[in-house]
């Protein structure tokens, strides 16, 4: 067994009994590594709150504009969103947590590294993958698939401990944050019917309570990269968050979905991430005009195998690598401004520009500046239309093909 661990602390309830719970089961020392990635919160009483659950060592690390540069930004310019709604917003920052951790062990002299996800999530999966792709020589520990405590039974074992916790059997529910957004799930929202309580929302506003006035914000990107929010260059780290606060006030970024998790069960999450929804609206809208047609559609084809791989854990795998570069070479020439559109409800681009467009407004106008070559279209839909055509005169039938005539 391991005799020194690096725990990945979030300061919520599991991890803060997972401190304890190792020292006092295996007899491990238990370094406690936060990692800030836009989550908000107070990380000195996070810090306090592991030494006060038993943690030898307690660090914290801000990896808010790593975060943006490695991990955000490729996923935007991939448009990458599981199942064609989630934006990732945990998955993400499980490889850049995972990366850290590692970094902890081998500063700390530590021989195992540990989490504290459940045996149903797709957590343990990212980051014992991660951790594994990183450093193969460390062991991986999950104490909460160990311990086999129910959320009651955690609440209660940090309440005799002298645990400091926030989490009550009133509010039993689990989120997961950072700058990307909220991910909230547990309590009523276990039923699929049950529509998520309004209290849960910090992000975004109801549809009711939107201001009456449409509001525009321009987006400015090179290569597909998000730098400029209003004229204003930003890191991602501070624009997906002030983009999100313009966004949600109009009560758009809100996600309630029943996914797919990698495990094989299907579980209800509700996210809320209206910044990150609005850069991938942005920025797919961009490429409408600087993608060439096919290199758009088989973009379009893999970008749902991206999010895949991110969520379901394969960050540092050879795949990802590739469609990054795939993705990047399509980038290229994706530098321009896009006017997001908000109003109550609602999100979307009602304007694009690029220096490199294809769109090509002589071709495309019907006015007199006119320049395409309509002479050429007759022969063109001739010989498009050519295999159907002989398929016409050869075979066809005059009555619908009946299957049961054949026998």
């Amino acid at each position: 067994m391991a005799k020194r661990v690096v725990l990945a602390y979030s300061g919520g309830l599991d991890t803060s009994v997972a401190v304890k719970w190792i020292g006092e089961e295996w007899g491990a020392e238990v370094v406690a590594l936060a990692a800030d990635v836009g989550q908000g919160g107070d990380f000195d009483a996070i810090r306090e709150r592991a030494l006060a659950a038993g943690a030898v060592e307690s660090i914290v690390v801000d990896v808010r504009a790593e975060f943006g540069r490695e991990y955000v930004a490729p996923a935007i310019r991939a448009n990458a969103m599981y199942e064609g709604k989630y934006p990732l917003v945990s998955a993400l920052s499980r490889p850049v947590i995972a990366r850290h951790l590692v970094a902890a062990a081998r500063e700390h002299g530590a021989d195992a590294v540990a989490h504290g996800c459940t045996g149903k999530g797709n957590d343990q999966v990212r980051f014992e993958v991660s951790v594994r792709a990183l450093a193969p020589d460390l062991e991986v520990l999950a104490p909460v698939r160990v311990w086999n405590m129910t959320r009651d039974d955690s609440i209660e074992y940090a309440k005799h401990h002298g645990i400091p916790i926030t989490v009550t059997r009133d509010k039993p529910y689990s989120v997961d944050e950072n700058f990307v957004g909220r991910a909230i799930e547990c309590g009523e929202m276990e039923d699929p019917w049950a529509a998520p309580p309004e209290h849960i929302y910090e992000l975004t506003r109801p549809v009711s309570n939107a201001p009456a006035e449409p509001r525009d914000v321009v987006v400015q990107f090179e290569q597909g990269t998000p730098v400029a929010l209003d004229g204003a260059e930003l890191g991602l780290e501070d624009m997906i968050p002030r983009l999100g606060e313009a966004v949600g006030a109009y009560g758009f970024g809100r996600v309630d979905m029943v996914e797919n998790r990698r495990v094989g069960i299907k579980s209800r999450e509700t996210y809320e991430c209206p910044g990150s929804l609005a850069l991938i609206i942005a920025h797919a809208d961009l490429e409408s005009i600087t993608l060439e047609r096919d290199v758009m559609r088989e973009k379009q084809r893999l970008e749902p195998r991206y999010a895949e791989l991110v969520y379901d854990g394969l960050w540092f795998s050879p795949l990802r690598e590739a469609l990054d570069a795939f993705v990047a070479s399509t980038q290229r020439h994706v530098t321009g401004d896009v006017r997001v559109h908000l109003e109550p409800g609602r999100c979307f681009a009602n304007g694009r520009r690029a220096e490199r467009s294809l769109y090509d407004y002589e071709l495309a106008t019907y006015e007199a500046a006119d320049a395409f070559r309509h002479e050429d279209a007759a022969g063109f839909v001739r010989l498009w239309g050519l295999s159907v055509e002989t398929w016409a005169r050869r075979q066809r039938e005059e009555r619908p093909f009946d299957p049961d005539e054949r026998a």
